[in-house]
């Protein structure tokens, strides 16, 4: 058994790749429109999964996130019982930094050094886990309070 990708509807496609792609750092790789049946998908890769990706077959790659946009109005509520994504960073502290100046709020900052959580457009939660050992604790994250859910 090999894991494929999460299917997150979203409301807006285009704030979602905003956050995903421009914000997160996502790539896409790969879009499918459907308009019988009026749906996008659009599928987003790690960058650091680039090479998987380019080794994996046309459709089943690497581990990857689709943004399911039904065209058609509705409204998905704020479903808790998705969990979340969780994406490892090479340095927490300037990804969190790079965010909060894109306007992302920090739900969950990283005052351990190891684990942030940020919300999509959708409110979908993200977990960020730093690469190797936890970075020693840093202001201003280190006093920062939590903020909303994740």
């Amino acid at each position: 058994m090999r894991y494929l990708h999460t299917m997150l509807r979203v409301r807006n496609l285009d704030d979602a790749l905003d956050f995903y792609c421009n914000k997160l750092g996502l790539k896409e790789v790969r879009r499918r429109v459907d308009e019988k049946n009026r749906y996008t998908l659009v599928f987003l890769g790690a960058p650091e999964d680039d090479e998987l990706i380019a080794k994996g077959p046309a459709t089943r790659q690497a581990p990857l996130v689709e943004l399911t946009y039904n065209w058609d109005t509705e409204d998905y509520g704020e479903a808790r019982y998705f969990g979340h994504l969780a994406y490892e960073v090479d340095d927490i502290y300037a990804v969190c930094d790079r965010l909060m100046k894109a306007g992302v709020t920090i739900n969950r900052p990283p005052r351990d050094g190891n684990m942030a959580f940020v919300r999509s457009p959708d409110k979908h939660s993200i977990e960020l886990l730093q690469k190797g050992s936890p970075l020693p604790p840093r202001e201003p994250w280190a006093s920062m309070p939590n903020t909303g859910k994740w």
